[in-house]
């Protein structure tokens, strides 16, 4: 029945679709030509492709997740442990040089700096006769995850609509015309990849097969293959070489199949050849209508979760790469909801359970060697992909991200015996499909070890939004082993009274008065990293009740470490002397972390804290690359400051260029660093959550960090932690209307909201701490503060707290006074 009910809406959307376009519509008035980000793109997590929508010789990019360069291989230095005491000694006597010139000898890899991230090839389809042509539009329909071409060549209207099917793993191209008999076109394949050759096989299908590239000594064991199929109606389906021909066909389907050898990342011992066999052989069983339905339905079980609605003024009417450009200068507020559900529409279609995680380009990537080889940084990049996946409902949509992190912690415990002499498990700046733990790149950015306690803190998220106790068992030994580590790391300052992480570093950036060295002991990010490994232990293992005895050493330890500083510009110190720079831009702000993702730092409950974040976040500028952008409307939402937080978002939808020193966004509304990097679309559309609902500060915060230009609104679906769901949010002038909340699994429900609300069923005003244990947030220490520094306490806005005792599976409506 509900599969029955499923299809009937499908229906009835497909039917309004067609009276009316859809709002959450990216449109051009004019191809992609040969820029890539112009193009548009489609995914189901395991493919992607980017739909040029060219007229007389379309382009279609084609990626699969799991083609990737090298094989299996580790990347540990084993001459870490021996030089470690050295290294330590010299940090510690503030020769920080001669301390990273011995790291790059001893700690630095002398192997694989990470494998690439590699395209599989092009689906090339000619047009003869379409060079002149009027009434053109192309768009990405991100309500349905459909790419549309449309346009007019002597008086017939063509059309053109792409797919990434969830349920067959095809890559589906229909091709109709508003007359019969008017389909033609000579469809062929390329590839860049050296090792693939590319044939028609006996089925009639365009296959390309091959293995992917050897890099940095690790040889490349890959196989994959493509097959591309076309079912006509109509017309005649000729074939010669490495070409399929379609003549005078009525309408037209093409079908991309793709498929590789990899099964996990010690084990390549899958069959390409049946795997994409077996998908091309389902899919083309069914219709491109038939794949549409089902599609639809399993995209929008997804996307339909959520709803965001701003206002909607005229300039909503004009092409996406006008609004964009426009955007800073006018109103267009569903520009920034249309932005908003992009990057859930990009997770959704870059992430998918089974699959791999979003890498830095998501899943989409047409270099051979493209930026950063498009792995996984994890001193914030991969992290930040996912932090919309549990606040806007698409926690399944996690997994592959938590997959690595089990998988990294497997291959991270021999980094960390064999190059730190330490148990748990650990790993540096970076990894990739192969999930190495090793350092990489120059030991500069390479030296930093907290991607362990860091993606550890997912697992950590994903269970504190579910509350299942069974996840939070089997991911125990995983937190565990992160904070087991930093037992057995951390060593005692010899000038100060704590416990530091030597050798530690602050993510890229590096003080002037260290000589250009990153190298030191005890950042600030470093002690805010362990404070969240040893708290997530002590409070799993006290919900568990389990480990008490390894809680209790935590517990020793976390109080040992450094407090966090506020030094003599009145700014949050990056490092734990106070040498920052206020001319400093960097574009990483890592000592930040505290304020967010984590907790550690809050306007209500640390506000020395937060004038000292304030300060540095004032001295290193609003402009940055765009992924460090997306970061600062995180920031500011935290700071409960909606207007600058607007600021950012403003920068981030600018054209890429129009910032100057800065990122922004390409026409197809990717982020641009530049170059182009996922990151920054999923941490702007974190940040826009974190200005209407927050759940980090022991409650549920309510319109935190509203902009004067939001003053009216609604939001729908909507994770806290705690299990608990906004179903609806509605606000006028600034003030919540109608308040509809479910919790699933029951529990405390405290509400900080910015205006009164009707004392009725059982709401009261709250008092004490929340005695829900998913709301429990670990007391940060209070700062050293230099004597120079100047406080300014927050100015916050008048809010109302109130509690309420809620039901498993009861849903509670709040209206306002």
């Amino acid at each position: 029945m509900r599969n029955v009910i499923c299809y009937f809406l499908v229906l009835l959307s497909l039917q309004s679709y067609a009276q009316e376009r859809s709002p959450l519509t990216l449109w051009y008035e004019q191809p992609a030509g040969e820029v890539w980000t112009n193009a548009l793109p489609i995914g189901n997590g395991k493919l992607g492709a980017m739909v040029y929508g060219n007229v007389e010789n379309e382009l279609i990019q084609l990626n699969e997740h799991t083609v990737w360069s090298g094989g299996p291989n580790r990347n540990d230095n084993p001459d870490a442990l021996a030089a470690l005491p050295e290294i330590r000694r010299l940090i510690f006597e503030g020769k920080q040089k001669e301390a990273e010139e011995l790291a790059s000898k001893t700690i630095q890899t002398k192997k694989s700096n990470g494998q690439k991230f590699q395209p599989v090839g092009d689906l090339n389809i000619a047009f003869e006769g379409h060079t002149t042509f009027t009434n053109y539009r192309r768009e990405l329909d991100i309500e349905r995850a459909v790419s549309k071409v449309t346009y007019e060549v002597d008086g017939v209207v063509y059309t053109r609509e792409a797919i990434a099917s969830f349920a067959e793993n095809v890559i589906a191209v229909h091709l109709t015309a508003s007359k019969p008999g008017m389909i033609s076109f000579i469809a062929s394949m390329t590839t860049p990849q050296p090792n693939a050759s590319i044939a028609l096989n006996s089925d009639n299908e365009l296959a390309i097969s091959g293995t992917t590239t050897d890099h940095e000594g690790v040889k490349g064991k890959i196989k994959f293959k493509s097959l591309t199929k076309i079912k006509n109606i109509g017309g005649k389906l000729t074939s010669t070489g490495t070409s399929i021909a379609v003549k005078n066909a009525d309408e037209a389907t093409i079908y991309i199949a793709i498929a590789t050898n990899f099964n996990n990342y010690l084990d390549l011992e899958g069959d390409e050849n049946s795997r994409a066999k077996g998908f091309l052989v389902n899919a083309t069983t069914q219709s491109f209508n038939d794949l549409l339905k089902t599609n639809l339905v399993d995209y929008q079980n997804y996307f339909n979760r959520v709803s965001l609605s701003l206002g909607e003024t005229d300039a909503s009417k004009l092409p996406t790469d006008e609004r964009l450009r426009n955007f800073r200068t006018g109103n267009d507020p569903s520009l920034v909801s249309l932005y908003y559900q992009y990057g859930r529409y990009l997770l959704i279609s870059s992430s998918q359970p089974g699959g791999q995680p979003a890498n830095l380009q998501g899943i989409w990537n047409k270099e051979m060697s493209p930026p950063w080889d498009s792995k996984y940084t994890i001193n914030i990049n991969a992290q930040m992909n996912y932090w919309p996946a549990e606040k806007t409902n698409l926690a399944e949509l996690h997994e592959p991200f938590l997959k690595m992190v089990s998988e990294m912690a497997e291959a991270g415990e021999e980094t960390a015996r064999v190059m730190y002499g330490a148990r748990g498990w650990m790993a540096h700046h970076n990894t990739d499909i192969w999930r190495i733990t090793g350092p990489v790149d120059a030991i500069f950015w390479g030296i930093w070890s907290g991607g362990g306690a860091w993606t550890s803190q997912h697992l950590w998220d994903h269970f504190q939004y579910s509350g299942d106790m069974e996840y939070l068992k089997s991911i125990y030994p995983i937190l565990k082993g992160a904070a087991m580590f930093y037992v057995d790391f951390l060593v005692e300052h010899p000038d100060k009274p704590w416990l530091v992480v030597n050798p530690g570093t602050s993510p890229e950036n590096a003080p002037a008065a260290h000589d250009g060295s990153s190298l030191d002991a005890g950042t600030t990010m470093d002690n805010q990293l362990v404070f969240d490994a040893f708290s997530t232990v002590i409070q799993a293992s006290e919900l568990l009740k389990i480990d008490q005895a390894f809680a209790d050493t935590l517990q020793l330890m976390r109080d040992q470490l450094p407090p966090m500083q506020i030094g003599k510009h009145g700014q949050l110190q990056e490092w734990l002397d106070d040498i920052d720079d206020p001319n400093d831009h960097h574009r990483h702000i890592s000592h930040l972390y505290g304020l967010y993702p984590s907790n550690q730092i809050s306007p209500l409950r640390t506000p020395e804290l937060y004038s000292a974040s304030k300060n540095t976040l004032i001295q290193r500028g609003d402009v940055s690359t765009g992924w460090s952008m997306g970061w600062k409307v995180n920031w500011w939402a935290r700071m409960l400051d909606g207007n600058h937080a607007y600021k950012l978002i403003q920068n981030q939808l600018s054209p890429v260029g129009s910032n100057q020193g800065g990122g922004g966004s390409y026409n197809n509304l990717f982020d641009a660093h530049p170059p182009f990097q996922i990151d920054g679309n999923f941490g702007c559309t974190s940040g826009i959550t974190e200005m209407l609902v927050q759940s980090a500060n022991g409650e549920i915060h309510l319109l935190p960090a509203l902009p004067d230009v939001w003053q009216d609104g609604s939001i729908t679906g909507i994770r806290a932690k705690g299990g608990f769901e906004v179903v609806e949010l509605d606000w006028e002038d600034g003030q919540i209307e109608k308040l509809v909340i479910k919790s699933n699994i029951g529990g405390n429900l405290r509400l900080r909201v910015p205006n009164s609300l009707l004392l009725e069923n059982g709401l009261k005003e709250a008092s004490g701490s929340n005695p829900n244990p998913f709301y429990q947030v670990p007391v940060t220490a209070d700062p050293i503060v230099s004597p120079q520094a100047k406080i300014i306490p927050p100015n916050l806005g008048e809010t109302s707290v109130y509690d309420l005792n809620t039901n498993a599976g009861e849903i509670y409506e709040i209206v306002s006074k």
